[in-house]
């Protein structure tokens, strides 16, 4: 017999892990999910099928911020008749590969460590509202990860297949949600994102850049309890076809 019961998975950016989404662990108890992914492969489609194992449900609401949305995508595409919903924050679905851009990545990390490519590349992501309190957090979070586990996450974030087809064709709440301030990919990408999508809607958070979770958990939190509670009055049967 299947397991119906619905389940929150919950997918974390570069270069943090799956403690990001402390704010969040509470809203489905018992059914919540934080997987660090670094250790789960060297591909997108690697961390989607172990991601998919840590789960036993077939309905699952997958939510993933930056590359965690890019792993959300790949896991809806391998395995769309278990999404109840996604919700993809500061996620760009189509790809195009920059070899140069991943190659200096790799090498700034192993030439200067952590803490440079953190002011290199995520440190800006964050909105000029931001909380120092906020900043630091994430900061602790990504300085306690291996250097060897943020490389793999930057290689997998630029070996990421392009999944627009995701969007158009998966019959399933897909919620765009983007700060204000981001820039990766920002409002504009993200509206796009949410036309192109069968079922899209379109979350925009004010004073808030990349990191949603961490820096607007109320807000986010306010979404995802809509989203449950609409799959909570819904049977399987019910979900849109």
């Amino acid at each position: 017999m299947s397991n119906s019961r619905l389940e929150l998975l919950l997918l974390h950016a570069l270069p943090l892990d799956g403690s990001m989404w402390k704010g969040q662990m509470h809203l489905l108890p018992g059914s919540t999910h934080a997987p660090t992914l670094y250790s789960l492969g060297d591909s997108i489609d690697a961390w989607a099928v172990e991601a998919l194992r840590s789960v036993r449900g077939t309905r699952l609401i997958v939510v993933g911020c930056s590359v965690g949305g890019s792993c959300a995508l790949e896991i809806a595409a391998l395995a769309p008749d278990r999404i109840a919903a996604l919700v993809l924050i500061g996620t760009k679905a189509r790809h195009r590969p920059d070899p140069t851009l991943h190659v200096s990545a790799l090498e700034l990390l192993q030439a200067k460590g952590l803490a440079a490519a953190w002011d290199t590349y995520w440190a800006s992501l964050f909105s000029e509202s931001a909380s120092s309190q906020v900043i630091d957090a994430a900061k602790a979070i990504a300085f306690r990860q291996p250097l060897q586990d943020v490389a793999r996450g930057v290689t997998v974030f630029h070996t990421r297949p392009s999944r627009e087809h995701v969007l158009s064709s998966l019959p399933r709440p897909i919620v765009i949600v983007t700060g204000e301030d981001d820039r990766a990919p920002g409002p504009e990408a993200s509206s796009m994102q949410a036309a192109q999508a069968r079922h899209g809607r379109l979350k925009i958070v004010r004073n808030c850049g990349h990191y949603v979770p961490l820096e607007q958990p109320e807000y986010l939190n306010a979404v995802l309890q809509e989203l449950i509670s609409d799959q909570q009055r819904s049977s399987p049967e019910q979900h849109l076809r």
